[in-house]
């Protein structure tokens, strides 16, 4: 079983609730921890609440066009294929913007004078290792003003994969972007961390219509609730989205996060609340 982990908008806690899932779920299957996936690649910190040993790295990148003007014709049918713009051809100049480029090959493979190749051009590294209570640990690191982060992501998918089994926890990056699809894509079941504020439930709302357009079932979480908002509980209920847990807004909690601790660190009866959590997802699914 694959979970992925989202929120419409940064802050709500969401790396948190992925943290706490995995080690409820290591304390449920001792035997088979799960693998934790950090897909924030632009900015990733479960290993704050992890505390993985990260003793493999990969270099992580795409193949950029190179361009021998000796061979080139300027025909332009490279510019034609390339439907990011990273190839024009300006009277006899062939220009190539690796920032656009999305490693697709086109351009290569239609050249007619075989005047193209593909150079390797590194866009951050993955990395993995065992991690607190056994979890099985990955994340990407995006390089510092790189654009792009689905190729990371996708990289560390392919890199990091779950023994038979073994039930798979990716934390999704913010937002409803790229990223986030990539991440979500080919899980079984999104799990929609958000807050009782108009913020929060115009995100929540985003993040729904990412899961409507995947076909993904999902559930919702909502942190640091305090109080009644009947305008978020009318819309789960609309939308056919099941409240899994509530987490209340509450001092402990807050300072403990900020020490680097997880839900269940701070409350340990929580891991039995995750658990059942769960076990209701396995349910519907």
């Amino acid at each position: 079983m694959i979970i992925a982990v989202a929120s419409g908008k940064g802050g709500t806690g969401k790396t948190m609730v992925a943290a706490s899932l995995a080690l409820s779920l290591a304390a449920l299957t001792p035997e088979q921890p799960p693998l934790f996936l950090d897909c924030d690649v632009e900015a990733p910190n479960a290993h704050l609440f992890l505390h993985p040993a990260l003793t493999e790295q990969q270099e992580v990148g795409l193949l950029i066009p190179s361009v021998d003007e000796a061979k080139c014709t300027h025909c332009g049918k490279c510019a034609e294929v390339c439907q990011y713009h990273a190839i024009a051809v300006l009277g006899q100049k062939t220009l190539v913007f690796p920032q656009l480029c999305h490693g697709c090959g086109s351009c290569t493979a239609l050249c007619p004078e075989k005047a193209i190749t593909e150079m390797p051009d590194r866009m951050g590294v993955i990395e993995r290792g065992p991690a607190a209570a056994g979890i099985s640990f990955a994340r990407g690191v995006l390089d510092v003003g790189e654009p792009m982060a689905v190729p990371v992501i996708r990289q560390i998918k392919k890199w990091a994969q779950p023994a038979p089994s073994q039930v798979t926890l990716r934390d999704a990056p913010p937002g409803t972007s790229c990223p986030v699809v990539e991440t979500v894509r080919g899980s079984d079941y999104l799990l929609l961390v958000t807050e009782p504020t108009p913020f929060g439930l115009h995100d929540l709302s985003l993040a729904v219509q990412v899961a409507v357009e995947l076909g993904l079932p999902a559930g919702v979480i909502i942190n640091r609730e305090n109080g009644p908002y009947p305008a978020l509980e009318a819309f789960c209920a609309e939308q056919g989205l099941p409240v899994l847990l509530r987490i209340p807004f509450e001092r402990a909690i807050a300072e403990g996060v900020a020490q680097g601790k997880t839900l269940v660190g701070i409350h340990p009866d929580y891991g039995d609340r995750f658990r059942q959590m769960f076990m209701q997802i396995a349910s519907q699914l």
